[in-house]
C-alpha cells in the first residue's frame, strides 16, 4: 500500500493507511516516489517536526515534503480526528492548501484498488 497523493491547483493532499500512520508515529516520516522514466521521479514524503509551528510544504531536488507539528501529529492519532489542514502563502496573492488524510475504504468495492490496511469506513459514501 503506497501512501496517495492528489495535487490540484493550489492544492496537495496525502492520504494515509493504517500501517502509514503508524509508521509516522514510529519513525516521523513516511515516503514514496512516482518513476516517469530512469532518472526521471518524483519523491513524496510526510515529517513530523517537534519544532514546526504550522503544517507547511516545500517543493526541491524532485521532492514533495509536507511537515507537520508533533503536537498536530499527536492529536491527529485520536481515532475520531481524520485530517490535518493547513494553509500557506505562496506570494503573488495565493495560498496553497494542505490536507493529509486517514485512507478510509470505499463501501463499495473500486476495481483495481487494494482496499487491505485501510481505515474503517465511518459510513459515508465519500473515498
Amino acid at each position: 500500500m503506497a501512501m496517495k497523493l492528489r495535487i490540484r491547483g493550489n492544492s496537495i493532499r496525502l492520504r494515509l493507511s493504517q500501517t502509514e500512520v503508524s509508521s509516522l508515529e514510529t519513525d516521523g516520516a513516511v515516503a514514496d516516489r512516482i518513476g516517469f522514466a530512469p532518472g526521471a521521479d518524483l519523491t513524496y514524503q510526510l515529517l513530523v517536526d517537534p519544532a514546526a509551528a504550522a503544517t507547511a510544504a516545500s517543493f526541491a531536488d524532485r521532492k514533495v515534503t509536507v511537515t507537520i507539528p508533533a503536537s498536530v501529529m499527536r492529536n491527529w492519532l485520536a481515532p475520531a480526528e481524520v485530517s490535518i489542514h493547513g494553509r500557506q502563502d505562496v506570494g503573488g496573492g495565493e495560498e496553497l492548501t494542505i490536507l493529509v488524510e486517514k485512507d478510509f475504504a470505499c463501501l463499495e468495492p473500486r476495481e483495481g484498488e487494494d482496499q487491505e490496511n485501510l481505515f474503517p469506513n465511518p459510513g459515508s459514501k465519500a473515498c
